[in-house]
């Protein structure tokens, strides 16, 4: 069985919409797929579910929360689809993105950018809005060459238009998904460059809250960063989740079902389930 628990769509900052994002994994072999937009469930309402063949879809959303100072991405997987008490922490996910949109417009402005925002929303449009609307804007402008430039220049870690401050803390979020019946889950672990001690306690902060998994694979994985989130995972008695994070064709390191293999010494996530 091949599983692919993160992926996202144009619900969010992926360029594929769900019913093309699930063509695609059907294609790549994948039998277990999770859809995991930013802080929305919006791509489930869009999926034909009679072409998803003997595909099997995770229901799921990567919400982001503030730990420490540090912008951390919680994956919520067999998260309730029709709950009001998750609709409502979705909501205020949402408002919440469009006051950081605001805010990184103002800043944006103060580089001689102005009135950047309404490009933005169109280019948003229904899905959650997000820093790769802006790089795209800024790409449109002629401000930057393309959307690396933009993240190296005005959105990536620590510029001008890297906002965190507007998430809620680690703990409630991951609370939203415990009390709601889903599996709470580490993203990308690697990806927040923390030193060993912090990434530690970040677990344990992350496992007082009721997180149970941490993403051990994530995408194209050097072996070495594997091996050493293998042992934190036992070492912390975590689940292990493993996933793409495909946001578009062309990512070799990202690519739907392409992930490198999740360690046998780890429990997978889904043998709780």
């Amino acid at each position: 069985m091949k599983y692919d628990l993160h992926s996202h769509t144009t619900a969010s900052d992926g360029e594929l919409s769900p019913d093309a994002l699930i063509a695609r994994a059907i294609d790549a072999g994948v039998d277990v797929l999770a859809i995991t937009d930013h802080d929305t469930l919006a791509a489930y309402r869009d999926i034909n579910h009679s072409a998803l063949g003997g595909l099997t879809l995770i229901p799921g959303t990567e919400l982001s929360t503030q730990w420490q100072k540090n912008n951390v991405h919680i994956v919520g997987l067999n998260v309730p689809l029709d709950c009001p008490v998750f609709a409502d922490a979705i909501a205020s996910q949402q408002r919440a993105r469009i006051e950081r949109a605001s805010i990184i417009a103002d800043k944006l402005a103060k580089k001689g950018f102005t009135d950047i925002l309404p490009g933005v929303l169109e280019k948003a449009g229904k899905g959650s809005i997000g820093r790769p609307h802006f790089a795209q804007q800024l790409v449109e402008i002629g401000a930057v060459k393309n959307h690396q430039e933009a993240f190296k220049k005005y959105l990536g870690t620590g510029k001008i238009g890297d906002v965190k401050q507007i998430w809620p803390q680690l703990d409630e979020v991951v609370g939203w998904i415990r009390d709601t019946g889903g599996t709470a889950v580490l993203a990308h672990p690697d990806k927040y460059r923390l030193t060993r001690s912090k990434l530690h306690r970040l677990s344990d902060d992350f496992i007082a809250a009721g997180g149970t998994a941490i993403e051990v694979v994530s995408g194209k994985q050097d072996k070495v960063r594997t091996r050493e989130l293998a042992k934190l995972c036992i070492e912390k008695k975590l689940l292990a989740s493993c996933g793409s994070d495909f946001h578009q064709p062309g990512k070799f390191w990202a690519e739907l079902g392409q992930h490198s293999p999740l360690p046998e010494e780890c429990t997978p996530v889904w043998d709780r389930w």
